[in-house]
């Protein structure tokens, strides 16, 4: 492991969050390319400037996500 201590755990969720999300999105969109090679290209060009406008989204909204869905849940157990 990288041993990256844990208080930068948020920035690890996010970084890969919105690596992942952004990859799945640039993916989809680019689906129309006319050929294998002009899709990777799209494909990886779109990634990199999605992931771009995502990780600061991410990275702000998380704790605001994670906030409300602890409000929107209880513990098992509890009444």
């Amino acid at each position: 492991m990288l041993g990256i201590p844990r208080r930068y755990s948020h920035f690890v969720f996010g970084l890969i969050q919105s690596g992942l999300t952004s990859l799945i999105a640039a993916g989809i969109a680019s689906l129309p390319a006319s050929s294998a090679m002009l899709f990777v290209q799209h494909w990886m060009i779109s990634w990199l400037i999605a992931w771009a406008g995502m990780l600061p989204i991410v990275l702000l909204a998380a704790p605001a996500i994670r906030w409300f869905a602890l409000r929107l849940t209880r513990e098992e157990g509890s009444p």
